[in-house]
């Protein structure tokens, strides 16, 4: 379709700020072309991003951010076009939605010990079947005039070394690059380069995810660093990894905005042309 591809899109089904049909409609009124919904861990909020799109013009390509680590580090996994009622991933995201719900839960009964917030202000930040993550937890904390916006909940209250942090469950990034593959999709490592280019995965480790079947890299991303990008570069060429830029749009939840970055038409029909779980909805 014609206009810009922007790959990677929250709506408030995990924890974007926008219904699935807002998202839509913020991506029409941007004049994409092509929006990915990519949702942390659930494809919940595909039908109702194809209907909203249905008649606009644009085109939806159904995704999800699949979170797995590696050692100590979170590392997300973008994953397009996947069969969304395959086992393996079902089973998976399933796990990892108890994780986040679990772990939150321990965040959030820390946090209480020294500030005014409950559980019940989290979910009142929350949409109904949406996976609950910090975002949520720092959208309660605004409400509660704890702080002035997400932004300054992740520097000061949610920050790792707050005391209040904690992980939750997910998969390694290989396992999770396989599940993906067996479900007929694409998988993207989502801004891998937000670090020095020392703390870029190292070459081994991606050597591994290109063998099984890792798509691409988001390389065009306000995350990564200058030195993290170029290195993404490198790895790109040597193991012949398609290049995808994405805004990561959240709404208000962050400053991202729409089609910052985006992806070429040659990369979208790469995509296209290795998937099979799924099929892109063309309104």
């Amino acid at each position: 379709m014609p206009g810009p591809i922007d790959l990677h899109t929250h709506s408030s089904v995990s924890d974007g700020t926008e219904s699935p049909a807002e998202l839509v409609q913020a991506a029409v009124v941007a004049g994409l072309g092509t929006v990915g919904l990519t949702d942390h861990d659930t494809t919940a909020g595909w039908q109702e991003a194809f209907a909203a799109a249905s008649g606009t013009g644009l085109c939806v390509i159904p995704g999800m951010e699949l979170s797995t680590r590696f050692g100590w580090k979170s590392v997300h996994l973008l994953a397009y076009l996947i069969d969304p009622l395959d086992e393996g991933i079902l089973s998976e995201t399933a796990r990892i939605r108890e994780g986040r719900m679990s772990r939150a839960e321990h965040i959030v009964r820390r946090i209480s010990e020294d500030y005014d917030l409950s559980w019940d202000d989290v979910l009142a930040q929350t949409g109904v079947g949406a996976t609950i993550g910090r975002p949520h937890i720092a959208d309660a904390l605004v409400a509660r005039g704890l702080v002035a916006d997400r932004s300054a909940a992740f520097e000061s209250i949610l920050h790792p070394r707050s005391g209040y942090f904690e992980p939750h469950y997910a998969p390694d990034p290989l396992d999770a690059v396989r599940l993906v593959v067996a479900a007929g999709g694409a998988p993207v490592l989502a801004h891998p380069g937000t670090r020095t280019r020392e703390d870029v995965m190292p070459e081994v480790k991606v050597a591994a995810l290109a063998d099984a079947g890792l798509f691409g890299l988001e390389i065009h991303h306000r995350d990564n660093s200058v030195a993290g990008t170029k290195r993404l570069y490198e790895l790109a060429e040597k193991y012949d990894l398609a290049i995808t830029g994405s805004s990561d749009y959240h709404g208000v939840g962050k400053p991202n905005r729409l089609a910052e970055n985006v992806t070429t038409p040659e990369v979208l029909e790469k995509l296209l042309s290795c998937t099979s779980g799924s099929q892109p909805f063309y309104g």
